[in-house]
């Protein structure tokens, strides 16, 4: 099934990595969203499960492994183009963990990795949705 003007929504991934004072961000080398600064994570494959997908597209655009996921939260995630088709829909299922250890590098369609501290979301121009789901994951990881 074509990403572009979908028949049915895609199943995406994210994953929130939290280290104490910052998340992992990654900027993306891809439509629909090149250039933006986003959570890393990536459309689901057939016959893998989210928790293995999340750590996949993980380890694809960071090279970070990470140890147990926490569900926390999904976004809707629809583009429309000019003449008001959808041209890009994604239901996204957001995991969270905390960082624990090793460098992220860029990988796949990734072009920079950052640390955010929690306080400089706008700098990145951060879409309000992965704020949200930022929020949520620092309440429930432990």
């Amino acid at each position: 099934m074509s990403r572009e003007y979908p028949q049915r929504p895609i199943v995406g991934i994210g994953i929130v990595v939290l280290r104490p004072d910052a998340v992992l961000l990654v900027r993306r080398g891809t439509p629909p969203n090149i250039g933006a600064w986003s959570l890393p994570g990536g459309a689901q494959e057939l016959g893998e499960t989210a928790e293995a997908a999340a750590r996949r597209e993980l380890l694809e655009e960071t090279g970070l492994a990470v140890g147990p996921l926490q569900f926390a939260a999904h976004v809707d995630a629809i583009h429309h183009d000019s003449a008001g088709r959808v041209r890009y829909h994604y239901t996204i299922l957001d995991f969270a963990a905390r960082w624990t250890g090793g460098e992220a590098v860029p990988g796949g369609d990734i072009t920079e990795v950052a640390w955010a501290e929690f306080d400089q979301f706008d700098r990145y121009a951060l879409w309000q949705e992965a704020r949200r789901v930022i929020g949520i994951a620092r309440k429930i990881l432990p």
